[in-house]
């Protein structure tokens, strides 16, 4: 059965109808200005062309061409500047998790050639997640080999996932469906076969779905906690023993002020780098040479159960991350 031809595939987030007017409307004055370059190319040529017996130059009025080339540029370089920071406001808001929405955090780690996904409640899925729809859905990705991308269509999301990164992406779905999750970066042999998909549910089919998966496992959090009382940071960051280095709590999507005056962002990778490289960014007021490296120590998927439980603090806190 042959399917319909689509010029654009299924719009199911918060986002892909802003993302399809700034892409069309891109290539909606890219194809108008390159349409109009070469009408009068044609034009000129053929209206301008030497011909016999009519061999001498044509005069030229240097004001008037002056104030057509300026006319010209100032035109193209508003439209343009125009198309950009149009582009720039809708990537921003594309990276901006809502504030104060409450997400669903999802742990998800690909490797050749497969995606694997875990629950905040423990819960693991293969090449399928699944999502409620009408609710933020917050991605925490990784890689275990190789750089992949994390590419789902129908929800305009395109976030590449590097090794030694613990990168995050957002959607909300907007209508319950099966769509399309595939690989964009080219990975290895199997690259092609790097598929996967994303089940999109009611609200309330989700939740009664998530809580019939509970196999035993830890909630993230839970797992994280224990994996922090193993490695023994309490000892640095409780509050209630004598700190040597920042509390945890409410830490998790703030703005962190450093020695060098510079700030950043308590994000994924902000964690992940203060877990494996913690003098290479040391907070204000504190001094650096305390925190060992944990490099080594602590792979992905742990570092995934501690960035879980870092955030999970934020919440303790009434911040919304």
């Amino acid at each position: 059965m042959s399917t319909p031809f689509e010029l654009l595939p299924a719009a199911a987030s918060a986002t892909s109808v802003a993302v399809d007017v700034v892409v069309l409307l891109v290539f909606a004055v890219i194809g108008v200005v390159s349409l109009g370059v070469l009408l009068a190319m044609v034009l000129f040529v053929v209206r301008y062309r030497r011909r016999p017996g009519n061999l001498t130059g044509r005069g030229h009025d240097l004001a008037t061409i002056r104030r057509f080339e300026f006319t010209w540029c100032g035109i193209t370089a508003a439209v343009f500047l125009g198309l950009f920071v149009l582009g720039a406001l809708e990537f921003d808001r594309v990276e901006r998790v809502p504030a104060g929405a409450e997400a669903v955090d999802i742990s998800v780690t690909a490797k050749r050639w497969m995606w694997s996904f875990q629950h905040a409640n423990g819960r693991r899925e293969l090449s399928r997640l699944h999502v409620p729809a009408g609710r933020v859905v917050r991605l925490h990705l990784t890689s275990e080999d190789v750089i992949h991308s994390f590419y789902v269509p129908a929800f305009r999301l395109k976030q590449d996932v590097v090794p030694g990164w613990l990168r995050t992406a957002w959607f909300r779905a907007t209508a319950p469906g099966t769509y399309a999750l595939a690989c964009a970066e080219y990975c290895g042999t199997e690259h092609a076969l790097m598929r996967a998909e994303v089940v999109v549910m009611e609200a309330h089919n989700y939740d009664r779905w998530l809580a019939q998966g509970d196999d035993g496992r830890p909630p993230l959090a839970a797992a994280g906690r224990a994996l922090f009382e193993r490695l023994d940071c309490g000892a640095c960051h409780e509050t209630r023993l004598r700190r040597r280095a920042p509390p945890l709590e409410g830490l998790y999507g703030r703005a962190v002020s450093l020695r060098d005056g510079s700030s950043v962002l308590a994000d994924d990778d902000y964690i992940r780098r203060s877990i494996l490289r913690p003098d290479a960014e040391v907070v204000a007021d504190y001094q650096g040479g305390v925190m060992p490296t944990y490099a080594g120590l602590v792979d992905d998927d742990e570092l995934l159960l501690l960035v879980a439980y870092i955030r999970s603090l934020a919440h303790a806190e009434g911040v919304s991350p």
